[in-house]
């Protein structure tokens, strides 16, 4: 049964800094207009209020229809499996541990689940994003080959990241599983790798190289730049994209040798990847110095629709088993894919949360 026939109801919080969005969702879509209150970061009790309000409101609006659980993402560092959350720079309120799940299951009589975004982003895209997609593909071409592991990176005011492994959310012993931000800078000498992937990288990659020092500039400003769509230093502008996605390149290689799935790269600066991506292309194919591939699998652009159909190709072969009569299939080709999000990151992280909790309910 498809996350789109479930009948579960769940609750859902769209948690930022400055507000959260209340609504509920069934069947992977949202049937409760969305609730907005203030998050009041820096006022824990009346954070606290406004969440309790906010669930509260959504179940009147619900009327006869019960909700099953709730599940939403919530900024770290936190304890997630026990719904405790640590000390948060954006809701600086958060402070030495605030037991948010144990509060809502309290309050409700229901599950709360709570998960990191990055983590319920990958998740989100292996059950109705770019993994059931290239299955398909894999499928409608008669290849026995599937996908059963996927990395979501996103790519905004952060560097963002989330694993699923053979169907499972890789949460790690301290919920701190895919925290790729602090994985090394190839580009910036000793300093982590978030630093020369997202949107302050882009800033400050176009002020180094342009010499422009302005800080009204924005990344989408220095994407136009770069498209020849504003004026500016068009040659910089580029470069600045580049070198965000050599870092990126770098970051994708240690996961690739690591965790061995596709990728799948979402978040607000995603949609400048026609810019970014041949370089993080590049830096995947590369070599050591000493000749050795970076990567055993070979590497292909899912943005590509050439690329994306080689990727998908069948090119298993018969092979013979030894002293036998009987034949068995093989294939010689491994394959790591690189795409963007179709579905969006916020529905990804929506879609995610709800089926984590589906996935609960039904243990």
């Amino acid at each position: 049964m498809s996350i789109q026939d479930k009948k579960q109801i769940v609750l859902t919080l769209d948690a930022g800094g400055t507000n959260f969005v209340f609504s509920a969702m069934q069947g992977g879509k949202m049937i409760v207009d969305p609730y907005r209150l203030p998050s009041n970061g820096d006022n824990l009790e009346q954070s606290l209020q406004n969440i309790l309000e906010g669930f509260n409101h959504v179940i009147k609006e619900l009327g006869d229809r019960k909700p099953e659980a709730i599940s939403f993402a919530f900024p770290g560092p936190a304890n997630y499996p026990n719904g405790i959350i640590g000390d948060l720079n954006n809701l600086p309120g958060y402070r030495g541990g605030v037991a948010l799940g144990p509060m809502l299951q309290h309050h409700f009589g229901i599950p709360a689940f709570i998960n990191n975004d990055g983590d319920l982003y990958a998740y989100g895209e292996a059950i109705g994003g770019l993994l059931p997609e290239m299955n398909a593909m894999l499928e409608a071409n008669g290849s026995e080959k599937r996908y059963k592991n996927i990395i979501g990176i996103t790519l905004g005011t952060g560097l963002g990241g989330g694993i699923v492994s053979n169907g499972n959310l890789h949460i790690g012993d301290n919920s701190m599983g895919g925290e790729i931000w602090l994985m090394p800078s190839k580009v910036l000498d000793h300093i982590n790798a978030e630093e020369a992937s997202c949107i302050r990288a882009v800033q400050k990659f176009y002020k180094d190289y342009s010499g422009v020092d302005n800080a009204e500039l924005t990344p989408k400003d220095i994407f136009e730049i770069a498209k020849d769509e504003q004026e500016g230093d068009k040659a910089s502008a580029q470069k600045a994209f580049d070198t965000l996605g050599e870092n990126l390149g770098d970051v994708l290689c240690t996961l690739g040798t690591t965790i061995d799935a596709l990728v799948v790269i979402g978040g607000g600066l995603s949609g400048a990847s026609e810019l970014f991506m041949p370089s993080v292309l590049k830096e995947m194919r590369s070599k050591y110095n000493h000749g050795e591939d970076r990567l055993v699998a070979e590497v292909f652009d899912l943005t590509n629709e050439e690329e994306k159909t080689s990727f998908v190709k069948n090119n298993q072969h018969e092979i013979k088993v030894p002293f036998t009569d009987h034949v068995v299939m093989y294939d010689a080709s491994p394959k790591i894919g690189v795409g963007v999000s179709k579905i969006g990151t916020s529905e990804a992280i929506s879609l995610g949360a709800y089926a984590y909790a589906v996935s609960q309910l039904e243990k």
